[in-house]
């Protein structure tokens, strides 16, 4: 028996091994500022990459289109990438009593911009009249509307926390009001971000205690509308029928759906390489736009599409702690709408590209190429940041640290004299 005692207590150890990794992550994600720097190192990673793909999936078309210049398309989302992250960064520094007086103003500004774009100021992309033409700046108002609503629902539920009990607190204003928002989307033709905005809807709508059959009622009116919105249009109608299957009409409705599954299938593990996609080369339609996770799957392989699943899932599982850690109302609804809204827009994009979904037209966030999705986007990332700041063991945290580096500088500059 005693001979055996070593192999028992090896044993024994490597019963153990799995529970005290495990303790050591929970230990790691409890750190008070963990939350802070998943959200930083993510979403930073998440840009990097956005910008390295629009680069590589942008540049034969870049050259082909903008006289010769391969770097065109890559530029200009470098110069939203410049003005985004100093507009992140001054959201993630702003009081949340100066968020919540910007939400009305701000939702106000997202109504009458998408009212604009029927007018003569509207443009046309695709079919879809959802672009507003401003000087020399085009802009997409839906994705300033997807901000808007979620700071003003936050807002508004955050006002009515001690009255959600009752369902009329719960709908009104809330559901008329963001109702209308994405009625005025479903005018512009744009499916997808209709899509979007009724997920962040229903999303609100759960965090603060909705009854369930409200939702089997929500689910069944956006399904019922979302079909016949698709059907009054010969091209959706063609995606619609044949998404299951993109090469029963591969030259036709399934030549997208086909070129992304082709680009997937070839990157295999680790891929082709950067800037070595095929399929970018005239086969794919819309390449470094909404069907850049196709190039990035060929060119960065499985390893890189699981790379940025995880990113997102991270910021996801920030988001959420944040949310359901915090004593402020506003900061919960908050957190948990843009939550819906990044990882919701995520689904249906990886949806759309893996042809389980029709294809609808949405951008990857912070990967695919576009100033007007790029912009919103990081502000509510900063948002999400500021709010990991302030979570009170976090500042704590984060207050401690300043004393002790600025007597580290003070002893390196004594040091130096």
């Amino acid at each position: 028996m005693t001979a055996l005692d070593p192999g028992v207590g090896r044993l024994r150890a490597g019963a153990r091994a799995p529970l005290s990794w495990w303790r050591a992550i929970r230990q790691t994600l409890d750190r008070p500022l963990a939350v802070y720097y998943l959200l930083l190192g993510a979403a930073g990673l998440l840009l990097t990459i956005g910008l390295l793909m629009v680069l590589s999936a942008s540049s034969v078309y870049s050259y082909n289109v903008h006289d010769r210049n391969s770097y065109a398309v890559v530029t200009r989302q470098l110069m939203w990438v410049v003005i985004g992250l100093p507009c992140a960064i001054v959201a993630s520094r702003m009081p949340l009593r100066a968020v919540r007086w910007l939400a009305w103003p701000a939702l106000v500004v997202a109504i009458v911009l998408l009212a604009l774009t029927q007018t003569p100021l509207g443009a046309t992309v695709n079919g879809n009249t959802n672009w507003l033409v401003l000087g020399p700046v085009q802009i997409q108002p839906s994705e300033i509307a997807k901000l808007a609503a979620v700071l003003w629902a936050a807002h508004v539920y955050a006002l009515k926390e001690r009255r959600l009990g009752d369902l009329s607190h719960v709908l009104v204003p809330v559901v008329p009001v963001l109702g209308m928002i994405t009625l005025l989307v479903v005018w512009q033709r744009d499916l997808g971000t209709a899509l979007v905005l009724a997920a962040i809807l229903l999303g609100m709508l759960w965090v603060v205690g909705a009854p369930g059959r409200l939702f089997a009622v929500s689910f069944a009116v956006i399904a019922s509308l979302a079909l016949w919105l698709a059907s009054t249009s010969a091209e959706r109608r063609k995606r619609l029928l044949n998404f299951t299957d993109p090469f029963a009409d591969f030259h036709d409705a399934g030549w997208q759906p086909a070129h992304g599954l082709y680009a997937l299938s070839s990157g295999g593990v680790l891929g082709q390489g950067i800037g070595a996609s095929q399929q970018k080369w005239g086969y794919l339609p819309e390449a470094h736009t909404d069907y850049i996770f196709a190039v990035l799957g060929e060119e960065l392989g499985l390893v890189g599409t699981l790379l940025v699943l995880g990113l997102f899932a991270t910021i996801a599982f920030a988001a959420i702690r944040i949310a359901t850690t915090t004593d402020e109302p506003f900061v919960r609804y908050a957190s948990f709408g843009i939550v819906v809204w990044l990882l919701g827009q995520t689904i249906i994009n990886l949806g759309m590209v893996l042809a389980l979904l029709p294809v609808i037209g949405i951008p990857l966030p912070l990967v695919s190429y576009g100033g007007s999705a790029l912009l919103p986007s990081l502000v509510a990332l900063g948002l999400l940041i500021g709010f990991a700041r302030r979570q009170p063991e976090a500042a704590r945290a984060l207050a401690e640290r300043r004393p002790a580096r600025g007597r580290a500088r003070a002893s390196a500059r004594a040091g130096a004299r």
